[in-house]
């Protein structure tokens, strides 16, 4: 089964001139020969590294091994350290008992942030606490943190007399301390959170967390001392603010009282002047007075209107007068009398006019009580209006006394905003100093931070970590072992080239050509002919290395960045190797491609010749069989005799795909005539010959033929077992002689 494969870098269609396309073939060149060149010879034969690494496994082992072995001495060796670990959580913990005067729904968080408690690991590290904590925990004297304790090694004291070093004694002893203490000491925020974590170590278990637990309670007594020494500092200013601020109240209400009394502002009810009391009730007078005059006036009027109607005795004022009531009566009786009289008596009767009389003189009396209720009434409405008069004199004196003395009180009140502001500030200051007064006791002002996690005894060590540390130095020794063999296999690799030619190291070859044994470049160097340039290399597959390993030797330096270009002729007969075989062996180890140029074959299948033509890119004319590396170019429908007689577009091709490719074979029959192979040939470089086995005349002859053709080194190509090549040479030499 045949798949189409792209080659990957580039497609390219032969059109046009020659000219042109072998332009643009060398300008590729140019632009990326150097990288493709860099990028082949970095290839690394990985199978060869690996039988390097295992030649050379005692260099690895015996390291690894002393590793192991030292790194377990060293961990039992080493006097083992114990961590203490103390915990303390920071948060607000003033309630409405100890600051009054804030609310008790504050927020902790608001006070600590990240700065904050960044802030409370460097108090806790800051060298006054440290000083008090080595004082409490007892390091003084202590071999381990004190160097003064005991007396000097030799050493030492050298180092003090030659000046390296001063004497232990020089320094106090919590200095002495403070280097070590701060070594063995670790403060740290606690991920994303307010707590702060306090690690001491110490050889001595119990020493660690005694360590670690002093430290904490040595921040905490100091933390509430810095909130005293705070609220002592506000007390005492407080007390030495609020006497004279006392005095400066008392002098601004004096003069408060003393500018009202001169200007006569004196304050009645409701905090009110006398002046505007006085406006007030002169014009709730006047209003009283003019509503009397009008009443006064109204009943007046309707008296006079009811009199002229007759109805006189519907006035409420007359009708409830004690004398109209009495007269009313004693009308009634006479008219009474009149009626009974008037029974008996005539009209004329003397009898009846002294009723008639009597009754008239009281009509007449009513008349003059109801007259009277008028002018009564109307001398109310005039009393009330001069007593509107007079309240309307009085009230309008009296805006005149009150406008006047507007100035006077914006004076006044001047005076009092400043005692006011007095009064209001010594009571704050008051009330601040008896706070400040209360929270200058024992416990009365806690520390922002409290211990959620003591410390205790650690039963485990800190350091060393045995095992950890143990696989630790024995894993990087045996990297450093493993990358120091693999280096010098390499950079050996790399010096073997010779020192007349540089030396091309294809991808395959395993880090480069390796040193060689004498008997092995003689075989490669042995039967030579024409300058040398004929050899004899041997395709072992059970040795594939060592076969690809004599090619590259065989093969010419190309142009950088180019891959080299191999013309292989198939003169091995049948059952012998093939060009074909060779490729194979050669695409296990890189990227290689076979023109395979040797018969037709399947005239169906795109080839070379439908590149040539521009009817087919790369991409369509590039198989590889299924479970193969190898990428194989047929010769297409044209067959192989029109691609070789178009060399200069062959010539464009191929240097297309030594650009792609790290190896180019392009195969040919061996019988194929010396005009033919010779555009091929000019620009390989190198030239195999398949022979199969020694004594074949013809792969000789054909050897021999492409030897005239190129400049480049022309080997033959012999199946395994390797066997003397000097018998196929006398039998090339004897046809040589001959006669036409």
């Amino acid at each position: 089964m045949m798949v189409a494969f792209s080659p990957g870098r580039r497609e390219v269609s032969v059109k046009g001139s020659v000219m042109t396309a072998q332009t643009e073939s060398q300008a590729r060149a140019e632009n990326h020969g150097r990288d493709a060149g860099e990028a082949r010879g970095d290839m690394l034969d990985l199978a060869a590294l690996w039988a390097a690494i295992k030649h050379r496994k005692l260099w690895i082992i015996t390291p690894t091994v002393a590793a192991l072995g030292l790194s377990f001495v060293a961990v039992n060796l080493i006097p083992a350290r114990y961590t203490g670990e103390a915990r303390i959580l920071l948060e607000n913990r003033d309630s409405f008992y100890t600051r009054p005067g804030q609310s008790t729904g504050e927020s902790s968080g608001q006070q600590f942030d990240s700065e904050g408690v960044q802030s409370q690991v460097q108090v806790i590290m800051s060298r006054d606490l440290a000083r008090e904590a080595i004082k409490r925990i007892g390091l003084v004297g202590n071999s381990e943190f004190d160097a003064g304790a005991g007396a000097l090694s030799a050493l030492k004291k050298i180092g003090v007399m030659i000046g390296i070093g001063g004497h232990p004694a020089d320094r106090s002893p919590e200095e002495r301390v403070l280097e070590k203490y701060y070594d063995r000491l670790l403060v740290y925020p606690v991920g994303r959170s307010r707590i702060v974590s306090v690690e001491f170590t110490s050889h001595d278990p119990e020493l660690a967390a005694k360590g670690a637990n002093t430290i904490a309670s040595t921040y905490l007594e100091a933390q509430e001392a810095a909130k005293q020494d705070t609220a002592r500092s506000a007390s005492s200013w407080l007390s030495t603010t609020i006497e004279p601020l006392r005095k400066r109240l008392a002098e601004a209400e004096a003069k408060v009282e003393e500018y009202r009394s001169r200007n006569g502002l004196l304050v009645g009810a409701n905090n009110t002047t006398i002046t505007s009391q006085q406006l007030t009730d002169l014009s709730a007078q006047l209003s009283a007075a003019r509503s009397q005059q009008a009443e006064a006036q109204a009943k007046a009027g309707l008296i006079r209107d009811a009199i002229k109607q007759g109805r006189t005795f519907e006035i409420p004022d007359v009708a409830n007068n004690e004398l109209v009531r009495r007269l009313i009566e004693q009308r009634v009786n006479l008219r009474a009398q009149i009626a009974l009289e008037s029974r008996n008596l005539l009209s004329e009767h003397p009898r009846i006019k002294e009723l008639n009389a009597q009754l008239a003189d009281l009509e007449g009396q009513l008349r003059a009580a109801s007259e009277r209720a008028v002018r009564t009434l109307e001398n109310e409405a005039k009393i009330a209006g001069q007593r509107v008069e007079s309240f309307t004199a009085a009230l309008d004196g009296q805006k005149k006394n009150v406008s006047s003395a507007n100035d006077s009180e914006v004076q006044l009140r001047a005076l009092e905003r400043e005692a006011r502001t007095l009064r209001d500030q010594l009571e704050q200051y008051m009330q601040r100093y008896r706070e400040a007064m209360a929270r200058d006791t024992q416990n009365a002002a806690p520390a922002d931070a409290r211990i959620i996690s003591r410390a205790v005894e650690p039963t485990e060590p800190s350091f060393p970590k045995k095992i950890p540390t143990m696989v630790v130095a024995t894993l990087a020794t045996f990297m450093i072992a493993l990358a120091a063999v693999a280096s010098r296999e390499l950079l050996n690799g790399q010096a073997g080239a010779p020192s007349g030619k540089p030396q091309r190291t294809p991808g395959w070859v395993g880090g480069g050509t390796t040193a060689r044994t004498d008997p092995r470049r003689e075989r490669v160097a042995g039967l030579l002919t024409h300058g040398g340039r004929l050899g004899q290399i041997t395709l072992d597959l059970e040795r594939p290395e060592e076969t690809l390993a004599d090619l590259a030797e065989r093969i010419d330096e190309p142009p950088r960045g180019m891959a080299p270009m191999v013309v292989v002729l198939d003169g091995g007969g049948d059952g012998a190797t093939t060009a074909r075989d060779l490729a194979e062996l050669l695409s296990q180890r890189c990227r290689c491609i076979i023109v395979d140029l040797v018969v037709d074959g399947d005239l169906s299948q795109p080839g070379f010749s439908e590149l040539l033509a521009g009817e087919a890119l790369f991409s369509d004319i590039i198989t590889r069989a299924e479970g193969s590396r190898l990428h194989r170019i047929g010769p297409g429908h044209a067959g192989r005799d029109a691609v070789l007689a178009a060399p200069d577009l062959v010539e464009v091709a191929l240097d297309a795909l030594c650009e792609t490719y790290d190896w180019v074979l392009v195969a040919a029959a061996s019988s194929d005539d010396s005009a033919v192979l010779a555009p091929i040939a000019g620009r390989a470089q190198g030239g195999l010959v398949m022979a199969g086995q020694v004594g074949n005349g013809h792969a000789v002859e054909a050897a021999y033929r492409l030897s005239d053709l190129t400049k480049a080194p022309v080997a033959l190509v012999l199946d395994a077992p390797t066997v003397n090549f000097a018998g196929a040479v006398a039998t090339m030499r004897q046809h040589d002689e001959e006669p036409a």
